[in-house]
């Protein structure tokens, strides 16, 4: 009798994943949505992040609550954390000894253990410039070389940031092949909840493929990707509607626009963005965990 319970019990488990929308410092809402649900100790089966959405959300699995959002406002304004100075003398925006070394190593130390040791599945997204396609690589292990580079990766941002090369692949920015990869989610998942960091009228507008073309010209497939990344991204966004209100699929959006940059320098904006990602979730969060244990 005992046995049969169990079997059935194992048979109605529903799987869960947390999709993690980038956007280089608007991202910072994700941050804000996450520290809430470490504040509820709410957990997910598997998180998968997309540039900003993966470099924030591994403090999700590291269950640093606060400390995406400490780090920014205490270090936007250090020329060696992210800018103008960075890229000229490193050829990345974003400094990667910074970044990825004093910062988690040294000024605001990541929880390695806790990560490493924590159950649920940590996902990056990645794009391959050889092939013009998304990669979901798992991290595991932060320690690990390979394993923070495709972190770095997936933050890496074209023409602004130095090709990552990897076990002899080249990468950039997840989120130029698969911005909010939801339909990965939906391939192994029954419930996925998905953070946008779009409001939920926000569109892509075409614009000019000269400078990719220039820079990545011996990566025609990664420029064809490029291309068309605007329809597919608002495809997609067209397809989170749809699926929400089909009930598929729970959105954490912003409810207004704060009017963020990608490389925002005003700190008031930066906590503004934060703090609208945590309310947000605080309001919608008797809806989600309906939906999730639905």
């Amino acid at each position: 009798m005992s046995l049969f319970f169990v079997i059935i019990k194992i048979g109605d488990y529903m799987k869960s994943c947390l999709v993690l929308e980038g956007g280089a410092l608007r991202g910072i809402y994700t941050a804000g949505v996450i520290d809430y649900l470490l504040e509820k100790d709410i957990s997910f089966d598997t998180v998968v992040g997309v540039s900003a959405g993966a470099l924030f959300g591994c403090n999700y699995i590291s269950k640093q609550r606060g400390r995406a959002l400490r780090y920014n406002l205490k270090y936007r304004h250090d020329k060696n954390y992210m800018g103008f100075y960075s890229f000229i003398t490193t050829g990345n925006i974003m400094n990667e000894k910074f970044c990825f070394d004093d910062l988690v190593n040294k000024l605001d130390k990541f929880d390695y253990d806790t990560f490493k040791n924590n159950k649920t599945n940590f996902y990056a997204v990645v794009s391959n410039l050889e092939t013009g396609k998304a990669e979901y690589k798992k991290i595991t292990d932060m320690t690990k070389k390979d394993q923070i580079e495709y972190l770095r990766a997936s933050g890496s941002m074209p023409i602004i940031s130095k090709i990552v090369n990897i076990n002899g692949n080249k990468y950039l920015d997840g989120g130029m092949a698969d911005s909010i990869p939801v339909d990965w989610a939906l391939k192994g998942y029954d419930k996925v909840v998905v953070v946008s960091t779009r409001a939920i009228e926000y569109r892509k507008k075409k614009s000019p493929i000269w400078p990719y073309k220039l820079v990545y010209r011996k990566y025609p497939k990664f420029i064809d990707t490029v291309k068309k990344r605007w329809i597919d991204y608002n495809n997609t966004q067209d397809e989170l509607v749809k699926l929400e209100k089909e009930n598929k699929i729970f959105v954490i959006r912003p409810s207004y626009s704060t009017g963020i940059s990608r490389l925002e320098k005003d700190l008031n904006k930066i906590q503004e963005q934060y703090d609208l990602g945590y309310n947000d979730m605080k309001k919608c969060f008797k809806d989600m965990k309906k939906y999730l244990d639905k």
